[in-house]
């Protein structure tokens, strides 16, 4: 295997030192928000985002307010992605089937999908609004039949954000708070003397808003460890170094710390896409950021196979991956580790991110090799059931699970099977003995 890599990034001590920085922040962030509640959040409020309204949570009044300030145009946009998310949504959760079977004569076994019952959507939009979010988590919830969703937005440009707070609303949110960062999180995660807690938090954010979640995690569920935005190129000479620059700078203006990779089997690709990527960071209205994501977290790697790219984007497990080669059909048939796959050159991460109706939340940090994204099921909870229906399939499950609690020395555990032994199949079983083989028995 020949693998070059034409330009690497930040090394990955540099990268674990900064985890540790952001851990032991939010660690203290979270201890102060439980401890303090409602005057925590206030004052976190104060002092990220420069914002402390009398309430957090908008009124219906200020919803329609904040609505009736978008065009038209706007607002049409804004319904035309949600529907493409909620139809998408429904197919999904149409997939997803209760189920009773009879495993064996008079012996029922079931499970049903039961939606959680309280979400936490985080909204990210201090720096860029995203409006997509609220229709990925809020719309998706209500889709799954959450009855109680809680939806937090950091404030824009010092207010309310119109699109955010429209999507939000149209998406089926029952609580709207326009709180940002680990002190939104937080607060729907531990509650405080206005927020009732929730059962799950869902969501992307920065990389303080992901490790809040993961130090959360436990205490409530979430979707996945959603950090900085990733995004990986695979291409090969069948398309130019414009659309591969494109693509890599298009998520790179996410962060300063949003890693962006071309995995490519062609030299040329590879140095024209280069060239490309210094040519557009001139004109980039957003260079400043997405060049320091790129300085740092850009990577260029050139194999020789498709075999060599197929076994490095695995191991990579990138959250978007674009596919732009001879070959599409083929990775998708044999990659196994990513977020979500982006296939063809008319096929790009933006129209995923923003309207095209697949789920944005999507794993970060390898996180793909156990994990898809957030979808529909993730909002609903599979839970088993049994029922025994005659007395003779009570007798004969519970002679075997008798006998094998006893072979793990649960004495406790086979009399609960031994006691339907004895009143439903007549058969005498001491207390603290198995029961006996039927064979035996007879």
């Amino acid at each position: 295997m020949t693998i070059e890599y034409l330009k690497s990034g930040k090394p990955a001590t540099e990268r674990a030192d900064d985890d540790a920085k952001t851990r032991a922040a939010v660690e203290a962030i979270l201890a102060y928000i439980e401890a303090r509640g409602d005057a925590a959040v206030r004052e976190l409020s104060e002092k990220f985002d420069g914002y402390s309204p009398q309430s957090h949570r908008l009124s219906l009044s200020e919803i329609d307010s904040l609505i009736a300030e978008l065009s038209p145009r706007e607002l049409a946009d804004i319904k035309f992605a949600q529907e493409q998310v909620v139809k998408f949504a429904k197919a999904q959760r149409a997939s997803m089937q209760d189920i009773e079977v009879e495993t064996l004569p008079g012996v029922i076994l079931g499970h049903k999908n039961i939606p959680v019952q309280s979400v936490g959507c985080y909204v990210p939009g201090g720096k860029f609004p995203m409006v997509a979010s609220a229709h990925m988590s809020v719309a998706t919830a209500k889709v799954a039949g959450v009855p109680r969703i809680v939806a937090c937005t950091p404030p824009w440009q010092g207010k309310p954000n119109p699109a955010v707070i429209a999507a939000m609303h149209l998406g089926g949110a029952h609580e709207i708070y326009v709180l940002g960062g680990i002190q939104a999180v937080g607060a729907m995660a531990l509650g405080t003397e206005t927020i009732e807690p929730v059962h799950m938090l869902v969501g992307p954010g920065n990389a303080y808003v992901a490790e809040a979640k993961r130090q959360l995690y436990g205490r409530v569920g979430i979707d996945l460890f959603a950090g900085p935005t990733e995004t990986m190129v695979i291409a090969d000479d069948t398309v130019d170094g414009e659309l591969c620059a494109t693509d890599l700078l298009g998520q790179a203006e996410h962060g300063y710390n949003s890693p962006a990779v071309l995995l490519t089997n062609s030299r040329k690709l590879a140095e024209d896409t280069l060239s490309e990527i210094d040519r557009l960071l001139s004109i980039l209205p957003t260079a400043d950021t997405a060049r320091t994501s790129w300085d740092d977290y850009g990577e260029v790697i050139l194999c020789d196979t498709y075999e060599e790219m197929l076994t490095i984007a695995d191991d990579i497990a990138s959250e978007h991956v674009q596919v732009m080669t001879d070959r599409d059909d083929w990775f998708l048939e044999n990659m196994t580790c990513y977020g979500a796959l982006f296939l063809g050159a008319r096929t790009n991460v933006a129209n995923g991110d923003k309207v095209i109706g697949t789920n944005h939340t999507l794993p970060t940090k390898k996180a793909g090799r156990y994990t898809g994204g957030l979808w529909v099921g993730k909002f609903l909870k599979t839970h088993s059931y049994q029922r025994v229906l005659t007395d003779e399939a009570a007798t004969m499950i519970g002679e075997y699970g008798s006998r094998l609690c006893m072979l793990e020395g649960f004495v406790g555990h086979a009399e609960q099977c031994n006691v339907r032994v004895r009143r439903y199949g007549g058969l005498n079983v001491p207390y603290g003995e198995g029961a006996p083989h039927r064979e035996a028995a007879e």
